[in-house]
């Protein structure tokens, strides 16, 4: 007989939007059974190697109580449990990479630390149940209701059917919402059909999606040697280039994004060019007491490792293995292009001191455990975020849209990278936004929510919202609006859709820390 387990509420999915989906959920004392396919939780933070990229205002303002807590609970990790610099130790905002890209970079094995302790009270009450390396394979309906949801285990091959009043997908990539008949989007609308300024002219594209990465991290001990072996695909990759790119993908050159002019990357810190080393740094070792590092430690989350040959969503098992392949040999020929070939300002090539960390993102091949997705399927939804309710050329108060049924709020530029239609960046100015509950809301399904970045966004806007401190909102969101319904015995559409229903989930996620609501800021 096939084992069965129940809750109050399944979430399928255990990144970033999942795990705070289950500690709002807990913490409204709901029975939660969270599922993950890798064995981290944590998804963009932990298992992709992604580190929090913010908006400007992150440290006063712009994000959930609990998501600022599990980013001082990443500076706490490192002041417990490492010899800091005085002066680093006295940091109110200590970086621990001291990364261009965010304020508190971090390494992947940190944030699962940090997630892992966040959610251990719910553990050892047996309030949440975590299954890893668990994947879902098929849902069961009835009506315009999810009666299960089956997973399957990637080690033993047994399958285990979830039930419950309420189910979450967080996964990565939407899975659930093709298992269960929930009707979605992908890829590229036509302005026809959105209105959008930077939506496609003419037919829709259901493929073109943006690039996806497989991230690695590596450190550099100068004098050494570390090379891989010759990647299988590298002459491919070394000789190729998109008819939208500068140069040759293997080089330092690359795009402005929100420009599209040409530029020179450097390597390491010169003072005159951007430097990549710097970009995703996850260790300064100057902010820790000598010989604790022998070497900064950084994610290689860059342009030169963007794939945007294909799809991984809603195509053949066959070419969805392809690309993943593919994807992990352009990885992988960067490292060695980086080792052996590239161009140094000494005049020599390659930086065989170069030393891929697999011990820091837990895989024998390097590489993260699962590939850093920017987008998913998105839920057809109750409301749809467009472009004209958030870009400052459509906005002639400079206040992006006002939904009364806000749930949070985000800030960052619509930030698309290139596509698998092989089109080139869109990186335009974002308000800062809300989160209206109505993108939360399928359009018929009655006990399925979104709970990263499957929601009810456009290829344009998902380049806003798919950031972490947004999923970490949405998931909250989502996990208090299940626990909600579940009190309560109504449906999320009646929750937004009844103003006193809607005032009291509202009050909800305020006292929680919610922010409902932007004071007066500028556009990024």
């Amino acid at each position: 007989m096939m084992k069965q387990l129940h809750a109050d509420v399944v979430i399928i999915g255990g990144g970033t939007g999942g795990c705070a989906a289950a500690l709002a959920c807990a913490k409204m004392g709901k029975k939660v059974l969270m599922t993950e396919e890798t064995d981290w939780i944590g998804g963009q933070l932990t298992s992709q190697a992604v580190p929090p990229d913010e908006h400007p205002w992150i440290e006063q303002f712009g994000c959930t109580a609990s998501y600022r807590q599990f980013r001082n609970r990443v500076r706490d990790y490192y002041s417990r449990n490492f010899p800091l610099t005085a002066a680093a130790r006295s940091d109110l905002y200590l970086n621990p990479g001291n990364a261009t890209v965010s304020r508190v970079a971090h390494e992947p094995r940190t944030a699962l630390a940090v997630l892992n302790d966040m959610l251990a009270p719910y553990i050892h009450s047996g309030t949440l149940i975590v299954l890893t390396r668990y994947k879902c394979v098929r849902a069961e309906t009835s009506g315009d209701e999810v009666a299960a949801v089956h997973v399957r285990s990637l080690d033993t091959g047994d399958e285990v059917v979830l039930t419950a009043p309420y189910f979450l997908d967080a996964t990565e990539e939407g899975d659930v919402l093709p298992l269960a008949g929930v009707e979605y989007v992908t890829g590229s609308e036509s302005v026809s059909q959105t209105g959008e300024p930077h939506a496609l002219e003419g037919e829709a594209d259901p493929q073109d999606m943006q690039a996806f990465t497989y991230c690695f991290l590596v450190d550099h001990l100068e004098g050494e040697d570390f090379t891989i072996p010759k990647p299988a695909q590298y002459d491919f990759w070394r000789g190729y280039q998109a008819d939208f790119w500068p140069d040759k993908q293997l080089s330092w050159m690359g795009l402005v994004p929100h420009t599209l002019e040409p530029i020179r990357y450097s390597f390491f810190p010169d003072g005159k060019s951007f430097s990549l080393w710097q970009y995703r740094r996850v260790i300064d070792r100057s902010l820790f007491a000598e010989g604790t590092f022998a070497s900064d430690m950084t994610i290689v989350n860059w342009p030169q490792n963007d794939y945007w040959l294909g799809s991984i969503i809603d195509v053949p098992e066959e070419e969805r293995i392809k690309h993943l392949e593919n994807a992990k040999q352009l990885s992988l020929s960067l490292l060695y292009w980086m080792q052996t070939e590239a161009p140094r300002p000494d005049g020599r090539y390659g930086y065989p001191g170069l030393r891929l960390r697999k011990d820091a993102v837990g895989t024998e091949d390097g590489l993260a455990k699962s590939p850093y997705i920017r987008e998913a399927r998105r839920i057809r939804a109750e409301l749809t975020v467009v472009e004209q309710h958030l870009s400052p050329a459509c906005r002639p108060g400079l206040t992006a849209e006002d939904y009364p049924d806000s749930v949070g709020i985000g800030c960052y530029r619509i930030d698309l990278h290139p596509s698998t239609g092989l089109r080139t960046y869109i990186d335009v100015p974002s308000l800062p936004f809300q989160i209206p509950l109505g993108s939360l809301i399928p359009v018929r399904v009655n006990n399925l929510l979104p709970a990263c970045k499957n929601i009810g966004t456009t290829h344009i806007t998902n380049g806003c919202y798919r950031l972490h401190p947004v999923e970490w909102n949405i998931g909250e969101a989502a996990g208090y609006l299940a626990a909600y319904c579940v009190e309560h015995g109504v449906k999320p559409r009646e929750v937004r859709n009844d103003k006193q229903k809607l005032e009291d989930y509202q009050s909800i996620l305020v006292q929680a820390g919610v922010e409902l609501k932007w004071p007066s800021i500028h556009a990024v």
